[in-house]
């Protein structure tokens, strides 16, 4: 582990490593069998003109390019730890860009960044557990940006079987080649522009519990374990 970890700081190994990983993404889109449910959910807000955030689980990131065919940008928010690098590079090769940092870990530059995006009509996605858990655990970051911008939220997550689960603090989920996959959009979550903490508590409960949910209710339709979040109260 420690000699693959030196070979990513090195720019060539970098670069074979993302092009791998998003060619990977592009063979398994095209030779699984997708399912994309809820998709006239975002479909109305987007032929409206109105930008949002996308909120799914750091272990349920990788397909989530998957989601997007729309022409509107989509941008993800990516940490700006070594692993995270080569997440933005890789998701850069399929043609969509990154804004560098964590927005729930209180990153102030990076809320920043989202508040800019989505005043320019673009939409984010943002990991709330990112980037390094608890897994499956909400911050409140990406509520408190919704409230600043006064857009939405709307939760989404994917599985696949055959898939490899990693041991990994999220439970990092890779979709095999030629899998059956599905990827769930849940319903829009909005916030008072005058919400309060002990709201943006609540807010931030009930997008845990919604992603959670339809976690575990397409884990369950293909049959895989479930896996559970991490006992840790809302920081």
């Amino acid at each position: 582990m420690a000699l693959f970890k030196n070979m990513m700081r090195r720019p060539g190994p970098r670069a074979i490593a993302c092009w791998v990983a998003a060619n990977y993404i592009r063979f398994v889109k095209i030779t699984g069998r997708w399912r994309i449910d809820g998709t006239e959910i975002p479909q109305s807000y987007l032929d409206s003109g109105k930008p949002f955030l996308v909120a799914f689980w750091h272990g349920r990131l990788l397909m989530m390019s998957l989601a997007w065919p729309y022409p509107q940008t989509f941008k993800m928010v990516i940490s700006h730890h070594p692993d995270g690098e080569l997440i933005a590079r890789t998701i850069g090769i399929l043609g969509f860009d990154s804004i560098g940092g964590s927005s729930s870990r209180g990153g102030v530059g990076a809320v920043r960044s989202i508040l800019r995006s989505l005043k320019k009509g673009e939409c984010v996605g943002v990991t709330p557990d990112g980037p390094r858990g608890p897994r499956m655990k909400a911050a409140q970051g990406v509520v408190f940006a919704a409230r600043h911008a006064g857009v939405p939220i709307f939760p989404l997550s994917y599985t696949a079987r055959p898939c490899k689960i990693f041991s990994s603090w999220d439970r990092f989920l890779v979709p095999l080649p030629f899998c059956r996959g599905i990827m769930k959009w849940g319903k829009p979550i909005d916030i008072a522009d005058d919400a309060d903490d002990k709201e943006i508590i609540r807010i931030t409960v009930a997008l845990e519990d919604q992603l959670n949910e339809i976690t575990r209710q397409i884990d369950t339709e293909l049959g895989l374990p479930k896996i559970e979040p991490i006992a840790e109260t809302i920081s």
